[in-house]
């Protein structure tokens, strides 16, 4: 077995949309990034990436190459997804941390996105929002951040 843990932040600036989970969601922010900036996508490269010893995000994709701005990180994903090969995941992790968006009403297209994307079953993908009751950067409004934890059989 194999666990892998990752993280993700981004600051935000005033926009109308953020991407989370591959989906996209109507905010009064966008999140400041050189891909799209989905955090919740991030921190599961991160956790795949963890579990096999391979770095993080920043080494496979580095900002400084332009073939990867505004990417979609779902792309991204399953490109790590190639790096791995085939792999059984036995189950996904998620947290959303920020005051902003609730993403109640799209937790449900998050866990299809990302099943899909892992060729897993969507009950094998929790995902859930917390705030920082305001304290934080978090809590301020001036970013968002994601934990994503997997297991691999």
């Amino acid at each position: 077995m194999r666990i892998g843990q990752g993280f993700d932040a981004h600051k935000i600036k005033a926009g109308e949309e953020v991407v989370l989970g591959g989906v996209h969601i109507p905010s009064n922010f966008s999140i400041v990034a050189h891909s799209d900036g989905d955090v919740i996508t991030h921190a599961v490269i991160d956790a795949i990436l963890g579990a096999f010893s391979l770095g993080d995000l920043g080494t496979h994709f580095p900002s400084e190459d332009e073939s990867y701005k505004d990417v979609s990180s779902r792309s991204l994903l399953r490109e790590v997804l190639e790096k791995i090969g085939d792999q059984k995941i036995s189950n996904l992790d998620i947290t959303y941390i920020g005051e902003e968006p609730k993403i109640s009403t799209y937790v449900d297209q998050i866990k299809k996105n990302l099943s899909e994307d892992l060729n897993i079953n969507v009950d094998q993908v929790s995902c859930k929002a917390t705030t920082t009751d305001r304290l934080g950067y978090q809590g301020r409004k001036e970013g968002v951040s994601a934990l994503a934890i997997i297991l691999f059989e």
